[in-house]
C-alpha cells in the first residue's frame, strides 16, 4: 500500500490536472514546489538530476519561456528482484536506473505515452514555441507534465524562467520585468514552496532568487535554499558557512549539490555517472564530508517530498473551505443566469411570465426607492426625480424676474390704452390684467421641461432595471424596455397638456381677492415708504457733503487762499432753493412753461400733500395729512371737495396743475419720474417738482412728428418725460405684478410636480405590469422572445462545468479528509 503522504500528493495531482483547463491554479492555489533561480544557475540541472533523466531543452539565452508543472509520480518496481517491502527505492542509482519501465505524458495530448526522453524535450520545445513564439518571448500559459517512474519520488514542482539582466538577441526590451512578474506571480501564493536556486561561486548576497523569495517570504518560513556549483569554487574556499544556516538563515536550511558541467554534458556523460560522482564530492571533500548526508540530490529529494507531504497535510483543508466557497460563489453566479427548472419548450410561458414580472418589480422599486441594486454613486430612480422638482424645477421658476422683460414704456403704454379717449381718475385696473397674464405664461417653459425631465428619467429607469438572467434574452429584454417606452411616451402627452392647462387657468381669471395679494393700499404704502427712505438718505448725503465743503472753505480761509466762485456755497432760502434744479435736470425754463410756473413751486407740493397755498386741506379736514392718505386720494381720484375745503377751491379758470395734462412737463423731467424712466426707484423731492400752467392746454395742436416722437410712435427714444402721476402709476403697477406673480408661482411649484406623479409616475407603475402582459405574453411569441445570447450562453455553459469541477474537486479532497 502507498503512504498517507503518497495519497495526499495524489489528491494534489488529480486536483491540478482537474483544474488544469478550466480554472487554473489561481483561484484554488494547490501546494507545489516553484523553483527559482537565475540564469545560468544550475536550476534545470537540479530538476533533472531529480527526475533522473535528462529532459529539458538547453542552449543559450531564455530556454525555458512557459511555466513547466512538473508532476513525478513514483510507480512500483517491475524488475523480479524487487524487494519485499513497500519503500520506494533509493532513487537515480546506475543499478535501478537500467531496465526499468518509466514514461512521460504531456497533458495538451492525453493518452500519448513517450517512452524516449529526447522526444519529451523536443516535445517541450515545440510546444513552448507553439504559444509563445519564437522570438525568445515568455508566456504564462503552464506546460503540464507527467513523468511515471520507479526511481522518483512523487513531488509536484514549478519550472520557471531563469532570471535574467540584459536582453540578448531578439529578446524583448522588458525581458527582466516579465519574468519578475511571472516569477512573482507564483512564488506570491501562500500555499507555494520556494525552490531558490544560487551558484556557490557568487557571493550569496547577489543571489537574484534569495532576493526574490525575500520579497514574499520575509520570514524565511516557505524557503528551500539550494546551492549549485559546489564544485567550481576558488581553492581554499566552501560554502559550509551558508550550509550550516549561519550566513543566511532559512528555517528549511540549504541544500549543497553538484551538477554536471558543460563538458559533462557535451561528454554524455550519463546522470547515473553523474549522481554517483556527487555522492564521492561530499563524501571526500575535507569541509563536507562530515555533513555529506546533508548533501546531494538524493538528500533533496528525501526533503523535498517529505517537506510537500507535509505541507499538503497542512493545507488541504483550507483547500477544502476554499472549494466550498467557490462553490457557493458560482452557484449563486449560475442562478443570476436562470433558474434550471424552467429550461425546455414546455417552460417557456412561465419562464417569460416570471421574466417580465421581475422587469416591472425591479422598474417600481427602482423609483420607489426599494430597490437592492440602488447605486450609491449618483442619485437614480425616484430620487433623480425629487431633485428635478425641487431643485431643477424650483430654481428655474425662483429665477424668473416677472417684471424683467416690462419696461417703464411698455407699463405706461398699457395703462394708457386700457383708459381708451377717456381721462382715468383711477389706476386702470384693465392694464394690470394685461401686463400680469404674458408673465403668467412665462411659468409654462418651466414647467414643460420638468415634465420632460421625468419622462427621461423614467426612460433611463426602464434602460437600467433588467437583471442578469434577463440579460441571456436580449431580445426580450429589447421589448420589455419597448413596451415600457412607449407606455411612458403615452403618458407624456396628457401630463404636459394638463401642465399647460394648469397655466392657462392660471391665465384666466385674475383673482385680485387672494389673501396673499399685496393690493393697491399696501402697494402704495411700499411705494411711499421707499420714498420717503430714499429722501431721507439723499438729505443725509447733501448734509454730508455741505458740511465737507464748509470744512475746504474755512481750510483755505485758514490757508489764506481764496475759495472758487464756484465752490462757494450759496444759500438759497425759501421758495428759491426749491426752485434749484436738480442733478441731471436743465437749469433753462421750459419752452412750454407759463409764467405761472415760477409763481410758487411749493403750490405742487402743497397738492402733493393734501393742501394748497393759503387754503384749508385738499383730502381732509387736517393741515397735514398723512402721506398714505395724500397719494391714495392723489391717484384714485377722491373728491376734493370735503367739508371746510369747497369755499376756498379756486375757480376752474385759476391755474391748478392737472397731473393728467398732455403737455406736462415734456422739457422739465420731475426727478422721480425721471429715475423711473432710468429704471431707478428713487423718489424726487416734492418741492422739486414744477407747477404746471394751465396755459399750456391752449399750446399748438400735436403735429404728425410729434406723433411719431410720441410713446404711440416709432422713435421711443425721444419719448417725453413721465409725468409724478404716471411714474407712481407705473410703479404700483410694477408691484402689483410682482406680488400677484410670487402667488402664482408658488402654486405652479406645488400643482406641476403633483400632476407630474398623478398622471406620469404613479400611472406608469400602476399599469406596467398590465401592460407586459397584454403586450408579449403570447404564445407565438414565446420562441422570439427566449433567444438566448450565444455569449451569456458561453458564459453560463462555463459557469456549470465550472461548478461542476469544485464539486469533483471537493470530492477528491473528501476522500482523503
Amino acid at each position: 500500500m502507498a503512504s498517507l503522504g503518497e495519497e495526499l500528493l495524489a489528491t494534489v495531482n488529480k486536483l491540478q490536472d482537474l483544474v488544469f483547463n478550466t480554472i487554473g491554479n489561481d483561484s484554488l492555489d494547490l501546494p507545489q514546489i516553484v523553483v527559482v533561480g537565475s540564469q545560468s544557475s544550475g536550476k534545470s540541472s537540479v530538476l533533472e538530476n531529480i527526475v533522473g533523466r535528462d529532459f529539458l531543452p538547453r542552449g543559450s539565452g531564455i530556454v525555458t519561456r512557459r511555466p513547466l508543472i512538473l508532476q513525478l509520480i513514483n510507480i512500483p518496481s517491475e524488475r523480479d528482484d524487487k524487494p519485499g517491502s513497500d519503500e520506494v527505492h533509493v532513487p537515480h542509482t546506475p543499478a535501478s536506473v537500467a531496465g526499468q519501465d518509466e514514461w512521460a505524458e504531456f497533458h495538451h495530448i492525453p493518452g500519448r505515452r513517450f517512452h524516449d526522453f529526447g522526444e519529451v524535450k523536443r516535445e517541450i520545445e515545440s510546444e513552448t514555441a507553439r504559444i509563445a513564439g519564437n522570438n525568445k518571448g515568455i508566456n504564462r500559459q503552464p506546460i503540464n507534465l507527467k513523468i511515471y517512474s520507479p526511481h522518483v519520488l512523487s513531488l509536484t514542482l514549478v519550472d520557471l524562467p531563469g532570471l535574467t539582466k540584459v536582453p540578448i538577441g531578439d529578446q524583448p526590451s522588458d525581458i527582466e520585468k516579465q519574468t519578475r512578474n511571472l516569477i512573482t506571480e507564483y512564488i506570491a501564493k501562500p500555499n507555494s514552496i520556494i525552490l531558490a536556486v544560487s551558484p556557490a561561486n557568487v557571493d550569496i548576497v547577489n543571489s537574484e532568487a534569495l532576493k526574490l523569495a525575500r520579497h514574499v517570504d520575509p520570514m524565511g518560513r516557505r524557503t528551500i535554499g539550494v546551492l549549485t556549483k559546489l564544485d567550481l569554487m576558488d581553492h581554499g574556499t566552501n560554502a559550509l558557512d551558508i550550509l550550516s544556516g549561519r550566513v543566511y538563515p532559512l528555517k528549511l536550511g540549504f541544500i549543497g549539490v553538484v551538477n554536471r558541467s558543460q563538458q559533462d554534458i557535451q561528454g554524455n556523460k550519463s546522470l547515473a555517472d553523474a549522481l554517483q560522482a556527487e555522492r564521492d564530492f561530499f563524501r571526500h571533500h575535507p569541509a563536507y564530508r562530515n555533513m555529506a548526508h546533508r548533501c546531494g540530490t538524493q538528500f533533496l529529494a528525501k526533503t523535498l517530498n517529505t517537506t510537500l507531504m507535509t505541507h499538503i497535510r497542512e493545507r488541504l483543508p483550507d483547500i477544502k473551505a476554499r472549494l466550498n466557497t467557490l462553490m457557493g460563489q458560482t452557484q449563486q453566479e449560475l442562478a443570476s443566469y436562470g433558474d434550471a427548472a424552467f429550461t425546455g419548450p414546455e417552460h417557456r410561458g412561465s419562464l417569460v411570465l416570471q421574466l417580465m414580472t421581475r422587469f416591472a418589480s425591479s422598474f417600481i422599486s427602482s423609483i420607489d426607492g426599494t430597490s437592492s441594486e440602488i447605486s450609491t454613486k449618483e442619485l437614480c430612480g425616484g430620487a433623480r426625480i425629487y431633485y428635478i422638482f425641487n431643485s431643477v424645477f424650483g430654481n428655474s421658476l425662483e429665477t424668473i424676474d416677472p417684471t424683467q422683460n416690462l419696461s417703464v414704456l411698455d407699463i405706461r403704454t398699457a395703462i394708457r390704452n386700457s383708459t381708451g379717449p377717456r381721462p382715468s381718475l383711477f389706476v386702470p385696473e384693465l392694464a394690470f390684467d394685461l401686463l400680469v397674464r404674458p408673465q403668467i405664461k412665462l411659468l409654462e417653459i418651466p414647467s414643460q421641461r420638468c415634465v420632460e425631465l421625468v419622462y427621461e428619467e423614467l426612460i433611463k429607469v426602464c434602460h437600467t432595471c433588467g437583471s442578469t438572467e434577463l440579460s441571456r434574452y436580449p431580445r426580450l429584454q429589447g421589448k420589455l424596455i419597448e413596451v415600457v417606452s412607449d407606455l411612458l411616451r403615452e403618458r407624456l402627452g396628457p401630463a404636459s397638456t394638463y401642465v399647460e392647462s394648469l397655466i392657462a387657468i392660471q391665465r384666466a381669471y385674475i383673482n385680485t381677492n387672494h389673501p396673499n395679494f399685496l393690493g393697491a393700499a399696501a402697494a402704495m404704502h411700499s411705494v411711499i415708504n421707499d420714498k420717503q427712505e430714499k429722501e431721507k438718505k439723499a438729505a443725509i448725503a447733501e448734509e454730508r457733503r455741505k458740511r465737507e465743503r464748509r470744512r475746504l472753505r474755512e481750510l483755505n480761509g485758514v490757508n489764506g487762499t481764496e475759495t472758487p466762485p464756484d465752490e462757494e456755497e450759496t444759500e438759497v432760502p425759501g421758495e428759491k432753493a426749491a426752485q434749484l434744479p436738480l442733478r441731471g435736470q436743465s437749469s433753462k425754463p421750459s419752452r412750454s412753461m407759463s409764467p405761472a410756473v415760477g409763481r410758487s413751486h411749493h403750490n405742487i407740493a402743497s397738492v402733493l400733500n393734501g393742501s394748497r397755498a393759503g387754503s384749508p386741506p385738499r383730502f381732509g379736514g387736517q393741515g397735514t395729512g398723512s402721506a398714505r392718505d395724500s397719494f391714495l386720494n392723489y391717484f384714485f381720484g377722491k373728491d376734493s371737495s370735503l367739508p371746510g375745503s369747497s369755499a376756498t377751491a379756486p375757480p376752474p379758470s385759476s391755474h391748478v396743475e392737472r397731473p393728467g395734462s398732455r403737455h406736462v412737463s415734456q422739457n422739465v423731467e420731475p426727478s422721480f419720474a425721471g429715475s423711473i424712466r432710468r429704471g431707478d426707484t428713487r423718489m424726487p423731492d416734492r418741492n422739486s417738482i414744477p407747477e404746471v400752467a394751465h396755459e399750456e392746454m391752449d399750446g399748438p395742436p400735436l403735429s404728425a412728428r410729434d406723433y411719431d416722437a410720441s410713446p404711440f410712435g416709432i422713435d421711443n427714444d425721444q419719448a417725453p418725460a413721465m409725468t409724478e402721476r404716471e411714474a407712481l402709476e407705473t410703479e404700483l403697477i410694477r408691484r402689483l405684478i410682482s406680488s400677484y406673480f410670487n402667488i402664482v408661482r408658488e402654486t405652479i411649484a406645488d400643482q406641476v410636480p403633483k400632476a407630474i406623479m398623478h398622471l406620469l409616475v404613479n400611472h406608469s407603475k400602476d399599469v406596467v405590469q398590465n401592460r407586459l402582459v397584454s403586450e408579449l405574453y403570447k404564445e407565438d411569441l414565446f420562441q422570439e422572445l427566449l433567444y438566448e445570447d450565444d455569449t451569456i450562453k458561453a458564459e453560463r455553459e462555463k459557469c456549470e462545468k465550472l461548478l461542476t469541477t469544485y464539486k469533483e474537486a471537493a470530492k477528491i479532497v473528501g476522500e482523503v479528509l
